[in-house]
């Protein structure tokens, strides 16, 4: 069965939809079968995929509210190589809608449940609030991967939202995990980033992956040529890093996997 990773922080601006884009780009050109589901309405992670948000025939809101199958809201056809379930601003509505359904947290989970055998990833780009798209995204995934620039107001956050995500587990997901926390736009010459860094590090071990995402020019300018940054600049520092992460998140899952078969 695939694995399922939402990629969330309630705080915007940290890299989240970049890291969504870039690593579903990186694992597919490992080879695996890969799945992004663009939960924000702003709909960047669609439109960072070469797909246009405005034409697009069916988004997540035809899956959640509509309950049209899951085979028929696929986007096959993508810039980073992966498959897509798109978002516009019709998300907005659905948002609103999911308020009057029974069981709206787990509308996400069910239908994601016919094609979950067929990736090998499935990785959800969260809208930066605690939404009713979030706590969808929280049921449906096995684990959350925790975007984070290293500054002193995202490390106060970070300890908010990993007691949100505790929380939300009990009630909706008791099996949800935290994937990893990531650096992301770090600059090694700013000292604060360096010791927010460290501080991350002490307070969250080996949760921190040891891959860092550098401030990088082509990280920000891949998204308005409709491509992750391994297909606009493959030679740069935020592409490299991007499939440096696929490699450490393959590389623990096989560790895990190997310790359960152990146990």
């Amino acid at each position: 069965m695939g694995k399922v990773i939402a990629i969330a922080n309630q705080k915007g601006g940290v890299g989240k939809t970049t890291t969504a884009v870039n690593v579903a780009a990186s694992m597919a050109a490992t080879r695996r079968k890969v799945l992004l589901i663009d939960l924000d309405p702003q709909g960047n992670a669609t439109m960072g995929s070469g797909v246009d948000k405005f034409e697009v025939e069916s988004t997540c809101y035809e899956l959640l509210i509509e309950e049209k199958p899951v085979e028929e809201v696929i986007v096959k056809e993508t810039t980073g190589k992966y498959h897509l379930i798109a978002a516009n601003s019709d998300v907005t509505a659905a948002e609103i809608k999911l308020m009057e359904v029974f069981a709206r947290e787990l509308r996400l989970r069910n239908a994601l449940q016919p094609v979950r055998d067929y990736y090998d990833y499935i990785f959800i780009d969260c809208p930066p609030s605690l939404s009713q798209l979030t706590v969808n995204a929280m049921a449906a995934a096995d684990s959350v991967l925790v975007p984070m620039q290293c500054e002193y107001y995202a490390l106060e956050g970070l300890t908010a939202l990993m007691d949100t995500i505790r929380k939300l587990a009990s009630v909706v997901n008791p099996d949800l995990t935290i994937e990893g926390v990531l650096r992301t736009m770090y600059d090694p010459r700013n000292r604060l980033a360096n010791d927010v860094s460290e501080q991350l590090k002490r307070h969250f071990g080996a949760q921190v992956y040891r891959t860092v995402i550098p401030r990088n020019v082509r990280l920000a300018e891949a998204p308005s040529f409709g491509a992750p940054a391994m297909y606009y600049e493959k030679s740069s520092t935020g592409a490299k890093a991007y499939l440096a992460l696929a490699g450490e998140i393959l590389r623990r899952r096989n560790q895990t996997n190997a310790a359960v078969s152990n146990s």
